[in-house]
């Protein structure tokens, strides 16, 4: 029986990193970076078997831009790709993790990819132990995150409407499956509880080293502090990929929850909530 496994997930700029982080400050949890490659791994492999597999598979996660990011022996997953019969994508994505995590020192793993938000049904056909959680944030302070970005989205109207789809689509798919919703907002201004939750979904014990995970924050993100080249082109520099968490080395704060309404342009304001104001009171962020 595999323990279950968090998935985190979310809008990009809703706080799963902050997320990610208090979970990895777990003794028995190792979360790894965003590993962006487990949905297309599934698909590859569900015409392959045997030695092909096996290739097409550790091509795909070695050959992937974040493979860095991992700290991983690449001859050290095939070994364990090849020590494992049948394979499986399955197969392939718990040899991964649980060589991450054994790397860690740690007994169990965990994702954090905000993209898999749109892919959950898929990676818990894949993964019956996948819980995830969903972190959701005001669109309004996601859209201010996401104009300080390279690769955000270019206009208010065009983050309003990601948001939108990606917390309606998220909710859909749901259904189900294990899953909670853990606000940003509660997060940072009182983190056990939305933490306890989430340890509860996953069968986790509670530790109080979670809410110390600040001291530990900064070594944790400098395995990704590299220059990145996503397959969409262009290059996200370390300097930038530094600067979009820098503020996670520190406790949270709530100080900065309603920051948006100062310095997101009144116009942005304006027409983010024109596209998503139905699901802001939804969730009752008020206008």
């Amino acid at each position: 029986m595999n323990a279950p496994a968090p998935f985190i997930c979310g809008v990009p700029r809703s706080g799963t990193t902050l997320l990610r982080l208090m979970m990895d400050a777990h003794p028995e949890m190792a979360i790894p970076p965003e590993t962006h490659f487990a949905p297309k791994l599934i698909r590859a492999l569900e015409d392959e078997s045997g030695d092909a597999a096996r290739d097409r598979a550790h091509e795909l996660i070695t050959g992937h831009p974040r493979w860095p990011d991992f700290g991983l022996d690449a001859g050290e997953l095939r070994d364990r790709f090849d020590s494992a019969d049948p394979f499986d994508a399955a197969t392939a994505l718990r040899a991964f993790f649980g060589l991450y995590a054994d790397g860690a020192g740690k007994p169990r793993w965990g994702d954090k990819s905000p993209k898999y938000v749109r892919r959950m049904r898929l990676l818990h056909r894949t993964l019956p132990e996948a819980r995830f959680i969903h972190v959701i944030r005001d669109g309004r302070a996601v859209a201010l995150s996401l104009s300080g970005v390279s690769w955000g989205p270019r206009t208010a109207a065009e983050a309003a409407e990601r948001w939108v789809d990606d917390i309606e689509r998220a909710r859909k798919l749901a259904r189900r499956l294990p899953y909670t919703e853990v606000r940003y907002e509660e997060l940072v201004a009182d983190p056990e509880p939305s933490l306890r939750r989430a340890c509860e979904l996953c069968e986790l014990p509670w530790t109080d080293q979670m809410l110390a995970f600040h001291e530990g924050a900064a070594e944790r993100m400098s395995e990704s502090t590299r220059d990145l080249k996503p397959g969409s082109g262009g290059t996200v520099t370390a300097e930038e990929r530094a600067r979009q968490h820098a503020l996670v080395s520190r406790p949270p704060s709530a100080d900065r929850v309603d920051r948006w309404r100062e310095e997101l342009p009144a116009e942005d304001i304006a027409t983010f909530e024109a596209h998503a104001g139905s699901l802001l009171r939804e969730l009752g962020y008020a206008e």
